[in-house]
């Protein structure tokens, strides 16, 4: 009995260990992506309608994905963020990372009834993706169209390379 104990702990315990690695795994991955939303404030009249479902804490959390793409002249930075208009959006290099800053509005709307599901982020949030290369943020291009955001980044010039003879 003792010894299908010990197995049966030691498989549970591997299990865990695997499940942990998994999870941790995820994070990392997906980390990166998770954006916090933070809503306005109630008392502001833009303020989404009353009826809907808050969330502990009044924060959302939603995932803004993000593509870069190197090529030998720039990076190209595709980031999806649906439902906002180019006016709610800023977007800046600092330290780096290429940070960006906007947000997605609920209008209010007069209706009967009440939100039964509720699973899209809005308010305010930021977005900071560290940059592989150096760029030029001076001559930095964005577009944003159909919920997806484009950045062309030019890269900076590297500092060259020079062997240096030792003389003895």
């Amino acid at each position: 009995m003792s010894s299908v104990l010990e197995q049966w702990k030691s498989g549970l315990g591997q299990s865990w260990e695997h499940l942990m690695e998994g999870w941790r795994q995820l994070w990392e991955r997906a980390a990166g992506a998770l954006t916090r939303f933070q809503p306005r404030e109630r008392n502001d009249e833009k303020s989404a309608s009353p009826n809907l479902p808050a969330p502990a804490g009044g924060v959302r959390w939603a995932v803004l994905g993000a593509d870069i793409y190197e090529t030998d002249e720039a990076l190209e930075v595709r980031v999806e963020i649906p439902g906002l208009d180019r006016e709610d959006l800023e977007v800046e290099v600092l330290d780096g990372q290429l940070v960006i800053r906007g947000e997605k509005r609920l209008e209010r709307e007069e209706k009967q009834g009440q939100y039964r599901l509720m699973q899209c982020a809005y308010g305010r949030f930021q977005r900071a993706i560290a940059l592989p290369v150096p760029v030029k943020a001076e001559e930095a291009k964005a577009e944003y169209r159909d919920g997806v955001l484009k950045i062309t980044l030019p890269k900076a010039e590297t500092a060259k390379t020079r062997r240096i003879a030792v003389q003895g």
